[in-house]
């Protein structure tokens, strides 16, 4: 297919036809030129590939695939490399059901635990979103399969999500909730991108033309295309002249009228238009090229489950392990007593447009059974129902429970959310597991003091009211379909526990940055924490948490040293480069995985930020007694904030802090670097302070010359006050200044002393 060429051969009805699909899952065809139509499957962590005979909505039951763990998990783990591995099958499983386009993975910061679709996406941290995402994209599209990365952008909310607008100032946009996507963009060219439901500060994510052409073609060189989310099309007009290509499904009959009805009346750029068509072709360009190969047209299903497995390994997190309970080495003739609903019933997967038809489903019952010594018994309770949240729970249940932990050696309790808890679409309004559950547990503590908790839920939990009641919480999250063998092997030490908490664990949804604004109401949400999201809220405070950002137990432990941090290059001159290494040993006597984090730390900052940002990050493996060196590398961008004066990022020259270690609190080595860098003012204008003209080298000059001096030499007006006369006017813009008597300066004078400095003129200038 020659693209071009393609173009100029459509009719401008047809051009308009394509810039929509034919039906839910599928885009147009032009049969008389040859162009196929290509299908799309939901997809974050496993196809939802749906029977051609399905219902037109896209909501009945999908072909069988693998079900992976959920985002929220594979965030845990840390690990690109096995994240590009599960992109890999993800691909092939694509390949062998003929889609095209796998509508994952979701990347959409963690702003509230609360949120009902956190379960869909990787983390509160943007450099962790966006590096593992971008590891599954890499994995997706090496099968010749497409990944499509969503939901671009400020997607933090099920409530009112068609609707919503989110306020957000522009440096918390930039850092916080556009960087996960840039890092995919640049470092692995998804094929394409889909548009959030939300409004964007006023405007919807379909129609934003700064988000979708500006910044994500313009500033970041993306060559894919843009979809929207199922229903965000609202004006397809003004969404395809904002960089919208295709509309899904499609409003047919209607949005394909609209188009040729704009171009006719010249009220869209027909060169607009195709554009938009030329990237839906390279589109399916793609795609046919990748099918006329021919490879990869089946999977194995026993292999992917296998991998589903040591996936679920590597996410689950041992929060804690007292007098280590864990692994569990049970004796001959020792009972084991496993409860929880949850352990013969698994929950593995969320609700909503992600949900997948597993190959095959484990259970942690049949798993631990399996694994079990000779000679050890395993007895099961329920428990609890899983549906139950009252207090009471099902009486019956837990005097069956506790009567069976009062015999038992040791007490393996499966808790966690119900499926009506977390979906797409509704956001919670609490943070805790159902008090059926925390009562149970209670009381199965008091008739057994060792209590290990294994937890299934795709959201962060409260841990606060109940962890005391047990000496070992091991968050297996929502696992996917093998996840019942991975918890077993964990819990008897056949896989080494290796995952770390990618969202912070509050002691309360108080606490939680974002708990006085979320989810808004009247339309709007207002991103009030601004910047301090996560960690980075929670660490400002000095605020006690029941798990930090990045915190995870091991069965053996690991030792930290020689920190050395190497300055190359200049900032100034844009190769600036700071390698940074320390020496990592298992000091233990069982091989493990450890994650190395790297943190910065901007010492003298003119702006507010965070005491600790993460940098970089990796996870090695080493045996017992090994050490290896690990090198992680910065550039001037991870030591800069985004500017709203200069809409661009700058580094400030100072020091800053660079720390590796284990957790957001858990920091090894530290060393300091002071770094060099022209100094960064903003521009003065007119709304420029008194005090910013004098602190500006050339503007001071400027303004003293202007004003002049008296006969004594002093300058005059307010340049020449006192010390405490600076203290009440330092803080006025110039403006405001030039309208008082006395002060030295007028309007003309100021609009003058401006042009001099070749600064902007008007009544709005200077207010970055």
């Amino acid at each position: 297919m020659t693209i071009p060429c393609e173009v100029g051969r459509l009719t401008l009805e047809e051009k308009a036809s394509l810039c929509l699909g034919s039906d839910f899952w599928h885009t147009r065809a032009i049969d008389r030129l040859g162009i196929p139509a290509i299908r799309l499957s939901d997809g974050p962590h496993g196809l939802r590939t749906q029977p051609e005979e399905a219902d037109h909505l896209g909501l009945a039951g999908s072909v069988p695939a693998t079900c992976f763990p959920t985002a929220s998990a594979l965030g845990s783990s840390w690990d690109v490399a096995l994240l590009e591995r599960v992109g890999a099958a993800l691909g092939r499983e694509a390949r062998a059901l003929d889609v095209a386009v796998v509508l994952g993975p979701g990347l959409n910061i963690k702003r509230s635990p609360l949120c009902g679709r956190n379960f869909e996406y990787l983390s509160e941290d943007p450099v962790l979103s966006g590096d593992l995402a971008a590891a599954i994209v890499q994995g997706i599209q090496s099968q010749g399969v497409g990944a499509c990365v969503k939901h671009f952008a400020a997607n933090n909310q099920e409530t009112d999500r068609l609707r919503v607008s989110a306020a957000i100032d522009e440096r918390t946009l930039r850092e916080i909730y556009l960087t996960g996507f840039e890092r995919v963009v640049t470092q692995a060219q998804p094929w394409t991108v889909m548009c959030a439901y939300n409004r964007v500060n006023g405007t919807y994510a379909s129609q934003h033309r700064q988000l979708l052409t500006e910044v994500l073609r313009g500033e970041w060189g993306f060559r894919g295309l843009v979809m929207s989310d199922w229903g965000a099309v609202h004006d397809r007009v003004a969404a395809l002249a904002a960089g919208l290509d295709l509309e899904m499904p499609p409003n047919l009959g209607v949005s394909e009228a609209q188009i040729v009805a704009a171009v006719r009346a010249g009220d869209l750029d027909e060169s607009l238009l195709d554009a938009a068509v030329t990237r839906i072709l390279a589109l399916v360009d793609q795609a046919g090229r990748t099918a006329a190969v021919g490879t990869g047209a089946s999977f194995d299903a026993d292999e992917h489950h296998a991998l589903a497995r040591t996936a679920a390994q590597g996410c689950a997190v041992l929060l804690k392990n007292e007098d280590q309970i864990l692994p569990l080495q049970p004796q001959v003739g020792a009972t084991i007593a496993v409860i929880g609903a949850f352990a013969r019933t698994p929950r593995y997967q969320g609700a909503g447009s992600s949900q997948v038809n597993p190959t095959r489903l484990d259970n942690a019952l049949d798993e631990i059974l399996a694994l079990a010594p000779p000679g050890v018994e395993v007895a099961f309770a329920p428990g609890f129902d899983i549906d139950a949240d009252q207090v009471e729970g099902n009486a019956a249940l837990r005097r069956e429970a506790v009567a069976l932990a009062r015999g038992a050696e040791v007490v393996v309790v499966f808790l966690g959310l119900p499926d009506r808890d977390e979906s797409e679409g509704v956001d919670r309004t609490h943070l805790d597991l159902p008090p059926s559950q925390t009562r149970l547990l209670a009381e199965l503590a008091e008739a057994n003091p060792g209590i290990v908790v294994v937890l299934a839920n795709g959201s962060a939990v409260r841990l606060s009211d109940w962890e005391d009641h047990a000496k070992a919480v091991l968050e297996c999250w929502l696992s996917g379909q093998a996840g019942g063998g991975a918890a077993a092997d964990l819990l008897f030490g056949r896989a080494n526990p290796s995952g770390r908490l990618a969202e912070s664990l509050p002691r309360r949804l108080q606490d939680t940055p974002s708990y006085l604004n979320f989810p808004g109401d009247s339309g709007q949400v207002h991103y009030g924490e601004g910047i301090f999201v996560g960690y980075r809220g929670h660490d400002a405070l000095e605020q006690p948490v029941s798990y930090p950002f990045g915190h995870g137990l091991s069965y053996t432990t690991f030792e930290y040293r020689d920190l050395s941090a190497r300055v190359s290059g200049r900032h100034d001159d844009g190769d600036l480069e700071i390698s940074v290494s320390c020496v990592v040993t298992n000091t233990g006597s069982r091989a493990g995985k450890e994650v190395v984090q790297l943190y910065v730390r901007d010492v003298e900052a003119s702006v507010a930020r965070p005491l600790r940002e993460l940098k970089r990050f990796t996870k090695v493996s080493l045996a017992p007694g090994e050490a290896t060196t690990v090198t992680l590398r910065l550039a001037s961008r991870d030591l800069s904030y985004w500017s709203v004066a200069r809409h661009g990022w700058v580094l400030e020259a100072g020091h800053f802090e660079i720390a590796v270690g284990a957790s957001s609190r858990d920091l090894r080595c530290r060393a300091t670097l002071d770094i060099a860098a022209q100094p960064i003012r903003p521009p003065l204008g007119a709304m420029s302070t008194l005090d910013e003209w004098l602190a500006d080298p050339a503007g001071s000059v400027a303004l003293r010359a202007a004003v002049g001096t008296d006969e004594t030499g002093r300058p005059r007006g307010v340049v020449g006050g006192d010390e405490e006369l600076r203290k009440v006017i330092g803080s006025f813009p110039l403006r405001t200044l030039a309208a008082f008597p006395g002060s030295g300066l007028d309007h003309e004078m100021l609009d003058t002393l401006i042009e001099q400095l070749d600064g902007p003129v008007g009544p709005d200038a200077g207010t970055g």
